[in-house]
């Protein structure tokens, strides 16, 4: 895929920008660069005495963002790796004044967009998925070498199927007759596996599967409670962080990894005074996660089912 062509629509991004509460003289860092929408705005921002870390597993993104931040230049570090090795990052960087984190959760568009990338059920196209090219694992060993039970936990567990088990079992059957390879052929053995009904439901009878499918290939739940953690350890007092996550399994983890920090005691409720001694780390800024406006939800649709949760270092 051309470099050029990576472009994305950042989904809240002035809300983000704004959450940061950025401030000459720190380092933020941008956890999923993507084409660069956020880290431009960070970096505007910025005083000539702060410094960007924009990280993205994807060479593509890291290659786009630095033609779009190429007027910072000075300030900005590009780091080609998965965000949840946020703080084996930091400590490579020698980042001791980190006041900002931005993690913007799940699949660009421009991965989505692109048929060969493999993400979409729409286009045919090879089977991969990969975010990250240099990984040998793609959504074609996900889909023809799992055991039917473990399909249908992916597909239960990552993209909350209902009949993950139908489509599990028609699965295995298509592929021993022979190897299922692309999207759409894949697309199809989970169409006529659903009930009839179920697929006169307003969203394609295949996005659950290939959401699921996509989790997998990329651990991408993995990344965020480490990321999380890092953030939290490494910031300033004072310091932000801002997650955007775009459905219900990564939203769980991003609210309870940040309720951890945030409530400190970790005692059983019944014991009568703390011993664990452990105490908050981070006040939530908002309770409730903040949603896109209306003008943004029509002018990109896609922004729909964005959540921002911000929290403030003690």
């Amino acid at each position: 895929m051309a470099v050029s062509n990576f472009h994305h629509i950042s989904v809240l991004l002035f809300e983000c920008i704004d959450a940061l509460h950025i401030r000459d003289g720190y380092t933020y860092v941008d956890c999923t660069t993507g084409s660069g929408s956020h880290s431009f705005q960070i970096a505007k921002r910025m005083g000539p005495n702060s410094r960007l870390i924009c990280i993205d597993r994807d060479i593509n993104a890291i290659e786009a963002a630095k033609r779009r931040l190429v007027a910072f230049e000075s300030q900005v570090t590009f780091v080609h790796a998965n965000f949840g090795q946020l703080a084996d990052i930091l400590d490579e960087l020698n980042i001791d004044n980190l006041g900002g984190v931005l993690m913007d959760l799940g699949c660009s568009s421009p991965q989505l967009d692109t048929p060969e990338r493999g993400f979409s059920y729409q286009h045919d196209a090879p089977l991969d998925m990969r975010m990250d090219a240099d990984q040998d694992f793609t959504a074609y060993d996900v889909v023809n070498t799992y055991s039917e039970s473990e399909l249908k936990r992916v597909i239960f567990t990552y993209g909350e199927e209902k009949f993950a088990a139908k489509i599990a079992s028609a699965i295995v059957k298509a592929r021993a007759v022979e190897p299922i390879n692309s999207t759409v052929k894949l697309a199809e053995i989970i169409k006529y596996s659903i009930p009839a009904a179920a697929r006169a439901e307003g969203h394609h009878p295949a996005k659950r599967t290939f959401q699921a499918i996509r989790i997998e290939v990329n651990h991408e739940l993995d990344s965020i409670e480490p990321a999380i953690n890092a953030a939290v350890d490494r910031l300033v007092k004072g310091g932000r962080i801002a997650a955007i996550s775009f459905h219900s399994l990564e939203d769980r983890i991003v609210k309870n990894t940040y309720n951890t920090h945030a409530s400190g005691c970790t005692c059983p409720r019944d014991f009568p005074v703390c011993v664990c001694g452990k105490t908050p780390r981070l006040t939530l800024i908002n309770k409730q996660p903040i949603l896109p406006s209306p003008e943004e939800l029509e002018n990109n649709p896609r922004s729909r089912s964005a959540k921002l949760r911000v929290g403030e270092k003690k």
